[in-house]
This record gives C-alpha cells, structure tokens and sequence, in this order.
C-alpha cells in the first residue's frame, strides 16, 4: 500500500491569503523552518496504478500535477479510480468540481455527506453532463466495507460537526463527520480522520493498530486564535481537538498503536509548522509526524 500526501493544511491552506500571522509573514519571506501547504487531501493505492482521493481540495489541479502517479497515460484517462469523502466541507469538496471534463468520477460518502453538495445545487450540473458522469457511493457507518480500487473502505462516525453553509439546513447527524479505514488486500491498513472534536472508545477500537494513522491536527490550542485576536472560535467550537495539554489528542491517543501517526489538516496559525519549535519536538518526541506536502508512505 502507498499513501502520498498530496496537501496537510487546514482550510485556507499555508500561507492563508488574507492571514498575517507569524507564521504566514515568515513563510512568504521564505523562512527556511517553515513551508507551504495546500489544503488536505491524500491519495491512497493499494498497487501504486489506481489511485483513491481521500477529499478533494480546492487545490487539487496542482496537487494531481505535483504526483506523477496521478497522470494520464493516454489522451483520456486518468488514473484516479475514485474521491473519498470524510464531509461536506467546502476545502474538501470543491475539487470535485475541477474534475468535470468528460470523465466519469466514483465519489463515496454517506448519504448526509452526497445530500449536501447535490440537493439544491446548481454547481452540481456541472457533474451531470452525461449519463454516468458521476456515480455516487454510499458510505454506511458501520455497515459492510464497500470495494474500491482494490481497496476495502469502512467508515465509521467521529465528533465533528456540520458545514457552516448546511448549519441552518437540517439537524445534526453522525454521517456529517466521518473517518475511513482503508485496507489492502495484504491486510495493511490505513486511517484517516482529518477532524475530530473528540475520540470515544469506538474510534479507539477503529484506529489502534493500523499501519498508519492520519490524524485531525488542525490546532495546539484551544485558544489558538483567540489569543492573538484573530478570530472568535475556540478550537473546540469548530469542533477540532486540539493537539498540546493533559487533555489533548497526543495525550489522549498514546495509547493508539500504530506504525506511523502523522498530523494533518493543520492551521496556518498552528507552532507545530515552525521545524525547530518547542510544539513541533513535543510532537515528534511523542512519536507523531507532522504532515508535509509530498510526504510519500509505503507499506508491504
């Protein structure tokens, strides 16, 4: 199984285009501790021919171009058998819509996840210009593992929330917010749970043992940009737990087996970008890895 990392920012992406914390000042300045970041998004194969997106970015044009693995090998093909998606968050569906040039797409998701971008949305035509344009599949939690480019996927529920666009659009549901097991045929797994508010012992139960686990890295802290008045959200409201402290998730996971743990989806404001910073070697003193644009696993 090989797993490359196509972005590891969270929404906005590293710098942020209208961000002038520390952090995005120093990166355009070309601090060398510090590099940029597209909006999250991996790609998972099970024989290195076809390829599972796990999200698709906003950025996902020059993601596909950054990974040779992902071009065509003919005048109309791509390797890319399918998009999986863990929620209906604009940064991680938009690139669906860069992807409507005559070629049939393969999305999963649960049924709240596909509701929300198809139901009222005219951008979705764009999708729909021939029959079988986009073939939706759908994610049941908790129900049988689906097939998907050689890959078994089983989704389970994980604390989050709504998009804030489909806030006002209906109740809550435990499909909003998902993780995914992907598993080859060799039995090598790998998790993904780019956001999380919390982890109750389920999840646990989900994610112990893989061969690598992609983990919601999004905030240090819960004031994180409150402190610095740069918003009014604690992480915690948008539903993000927060890496540093007895209570966060590299105390609360220690316990979590697995051969690699990586953080991703992680904020523009987050220390743990600066190489060098006392959160970055808490993190790596605790075994994690903090995700890098390009960073490339291989298992088998």
């Amino acid at each position: 199984m090989r797993v490359r990392v196509l972005g590891s920012a969270a929404g906005g992406g590293f710098p942020q285009w209208n961000c002038g914390c520390g952090n995005c000042v120093d990166v355009r300045r070309g601090d060398p501790s510090l590099s940029a970041r597209t909006q999250d998004s991996l790609a998972v194969s099970a024989d290195g021919d076809r390829w599972l997106l796990f999200n698709a970015s906003p950025e996902i044009r020059a993601q596909i171009e950054s990974f040779e693995r992902l071009h065509p090998r003919s005048s109309r093909h791509s390797p890319i058998d399918g998009v999986v998606l863990t929620n209906g968050d604009l940064d991680h569906t938009l690139g669906i819509f860069s992807l409507r040039e005559s070629h049939p797409i393969h999305i999963y998701a649960t049924r709240a996840v596909r509701d929300g971008i198809v139901d009222g949305n005219l951008m979705h035509r764009t999708l729909e210009r021939f029959a079988g344009q986009v073939t939706w599949h759908v994610l049941e939690l908790g129900g049988a593992p689906i097939t998907a480019a050689g890959l078994s996927l089983e989704a389970f529920a994980v604390a989050g929330k709504r998009p804030v666009h489909l806030e006002r659009a209906g109740d809550p549901t435990p499909e909003d917010n998902i993780g995914i097991v992907a598993r080859d045929p060799a039995g090598r797994r790998v998790a993904y749970v780019c956001g999380a508010a919390a982890v109750d012992d389920a999840v646990r139960a989900r994610i112990d043992g893989v061969d690598a686990l992609f983990f919601d890295g999004t905030f240090w802290s819960s004031d994180e940009l409150t402190r610095p008045g740069l918003g009014k959200a604690r992480a915690e409201d948008m539903a993000h737990w927060p890496l540093g402290g007895a209570d966060g998730s590299i105390a609360g996971l220690a316990s979590v087996r697995a051969r690699k743990k990586i953080f991703t989806h992680i904020n523009n404001t987050n220390p743990i970008l600066r190489e060098g910073s006392a959160e970055r070697r808490a993190v790596e003193g605790a075994g994690w890895i903090v995700a890098h644009d390009g960073l490339d696993l291989t298992f088998g």
